[in-house]
């Protein structure tokens, strides 16, 4: 008789997968709850310069943009681990259906790319840096207007 093979812990390219497809493409919320624990932060995801510490943080970010873009989709283009951390390169297709972003909905499609960084100890992502297309979300919203949209057009 053997003795049992402990569980093997997922690496983090494995939970940046199960991260977007789960919280962003099945909108699972308790995923957050599961991966995000209290002291862990998340960056740029609602300014570049803000952090979001914690599930509750990070679910004010989420809720608004779902709200905005209940149909979003996340495809991970890119994903390369290097030791406790993953990064990926993405693609968001959405709708603008709702009125998340503090505007009416404007039904426009919208295409967006990011990246993103996660730090994993034990199971669980401690850390996180994003950097996604803010102007261009804008901009394919028609809300960014006058001289800034030549530039970022």
């Amino acid at each position: 008789m053997s003795a049992a093979q402990p569980a093997l812990e997922p690496t983090p390219a494995h939970l940046i997968r199960r991260w977007f497809d789960e919280v962003w493409n099945q909108g699972n919320e308790a995923t957050i709850d599961e991966l995000f624990p209290e002291n862990a932060v998340m960056w740029g995801v609602n300014r570049p310069d803000v952090a979001s510490t914690g599930p509750s943080e990070f679910k004010t970010f989420y809720h608004t943009m779902r709200s905005a873009c209940s149909d979003m989709h996340i495809e991970l283009d890119d994903v390369i681990q290097e030791g406790d951390t993953a990064f990926a390169r993405f693609t968001v297709t959405t709708n603008h259906t709702g009125e998340g972003l503090g505007v009416a909905p404007t039904n426009k499609s919208v295409k967006l790319v990011g990246m993103t960084a996660v730090r994993v100890k034990n199971g669980k992502i401690t850390e996180g840096w994003n950097i996604w297309d803010q102007i261009g979300l804008t901009r394919q919203l028609g809300l960014l207007e006058g001289p800034a949209a030549q530039i970022f057009a």
